[in-house]
């Protein structure tokens, strides 16, 4: 009888990954649109990027990492 609640369980959490992968693929197709209509309209689509990977950081760690940019530009004279 385990068996068979096992092997439920299974093939429930299996389709439970392929939707989300669906849905994973779906806003990933969405986001590349956006970055598409952003570069359409003039936008310089790496500067974005940067941007929204900057935003998703805490506050400290972006201070940081802005920090440590500066002194390696001043140390390699740039």
């Amino acid at each position: 009888m385990s068996d068979n609640i096992s092997a439920e369980q299974l093939r429930l959490l299996i389709e439970r990954i392929e939707r989300l992968e669906e849905e994973k693929k779906g806003i990933s197709d969405d986001i590349k649109d956006v970055y598409g209509e952003a570069k359409s309209t003039g936008f310089d689509v790496k500067t974005i990027r940067t941007i929204v990977r900057l935003r998703k950081m805490e506050k400290h760690h972006r201070e940081e990492a802005e920090m440590l940019l500066e002194t390696y530009k001043q140390a390699l004279g740039i």
